[in-house]
């Protein structure tokens, strides 16, 4: 088969003449011949592969700039290359998807028709960290409070203050009293205050672009809790005698298990469980999750750093949260047993319980 005219080459390759010339122009494609007399693009029958590939890519929603960067791959660089893009997008879909349950959830309050709570509702709550065994300084911070909850974890040299930065950025929202049409720009806007508050700690130290820290938190609005989280610090619900995991770890393990190359098993053992894709930090992805949660009368919620949730396997959690009715008391005995587990890292918890509010 001889060289192809550019109309000949777009409908066998699934691409327009104008994207194909658009795609000269970057180098992305180039002709194999272009007439001198007429200035006609003609291509070759074996380009129609890589034309393919990057209709292919173009429909993934891929920028050409990625485009034109797997184009100079080998195929398995460009295989994995593919499977990170997509991993990020899916990562992007669900962060939108959490905003859309948001922001459903948060417009069906003021339906008029949607009856209020019963009987008002309220939190009792208790909050503890622990150095652990193993660590010579504590860079973990827990707060609770009437209506807000947080964990942090901090890393590098000025992990611990930035930890505690993030979580003071959070606590005027204890006092405030917030219209339910504004929470989200509110939640939207504590989280920039909390992002600038560790840059500024951050900015101190000698190693700026390792200091950030994790941020978990719930803000109680009296019916509901709204959640905040970015990093691998988690949130567990216990309701009817269920455990439940209401956060998604923001670490480079999760991602490969999330693309099915790493089971959950061998995600416990990995060198690079704790290495974070989202943190509050320089240069970090600061994006968190945000979402509301109905409570219910019996709830109970545990916010803990990772000190605890991969040291303590999670039918030891359940079990404390079911059994240990006192929420000081519940703290106590996840810090004892992370510490018995060999408290190689820091350890902080934040339990919450959802009460009957007496009338």
């Amino acid at each position: 088969m001889g060289l192809l005219t550019i109309g000949a080459f777009a409908k066998a390759s699934r691409l327009s003449p104008k994207a194909l010339r658009l795609y000269d122009e970057l180098g992305l494609l180039t002709p194999a011949r272009v007439d001198p007399a007429t200035g006609y693009r003609l291509y070759a029958p074996e380009q129609l592969e890589q034309a393919r590939l990057v209709a292919w890519l173009r429909r993934l929603g891929m920028p050409l700039a990625r485009i034109q960067h797997i184009h100079r791959m080998d195929a398995a660089a460009a295989a994995q290359e593919v499977r990170t893009f997509w991993a990020q997008v899916e990562a992007d879909t669900a962060s939108r998807r959490d905003l859309a349950t948001f922001l459903i959830d948060h417009l069906s309050r003021k339906d008029p028709a949607r009856p209020p709570t019963a009987k008002p509702l309220g939190i009792r709550y208790a909050a503890l960290s622990d150095t652990g065994l193993a660590r010579a300084s504590n860079q973990d911070t827990a707060y609770a409070g009437p209506r807000l909850l947080a964990v942090a974890d901090g890393c590098g040299s000025l992990g611990a203050p930035a930890g505690a930065a993030a979580i003071d950025a959070l606590k005027p929202l204890e006092t405030d009293s917030i219209p339910a049409g504004d929470l989200l720009n509110v939640l939207e806007d504590v989280i920039e205050q909390a992002t600038q508050a560790v840059r500024d700690i951050a900015g101190n130290g000698t190693s700026p672009e390792d200091t950030g820290t994790t941020l978990t938190a719930m803000l109680w609005t009296g019916s509901q809790l709204a959640l905040v989280h970015i990093g691998d610090s988690r949130v567990y619900l216990l309701r009817d005698k269920e455990l439940f995991q209401i956060t998604h770890d923001h670490t480079v393990v999760q991602s490969m298990i999330d693309d099915g190359r790493l089971s959950p098993d061998e995600a416990a053992s990995h060198p690079q469980r704790s290495l974070l894709i989202r943190a509050l930090g320089q240069g970090a992805d600061t994006t968190p999750d945000i979402r509301l949660h109905d409570a219910q009368r019996e709830d109970r919620y545990l916010l803990c750093s990772d000190g605890l949730s991969t040291i303590v396997p999670a039918q030891a959690i359940h079990r404390a949260l079911a059994e240990i009715t006192e929420p000081e008391e519940a703290v106590r005995e996840l810090v004892h047993l992370a510490n018995n587990s060999g408290g190689p890292d820091n350890i902080s918890c934040v339990i919450a319980d959802v009460i009957e509010l007496q009338q």
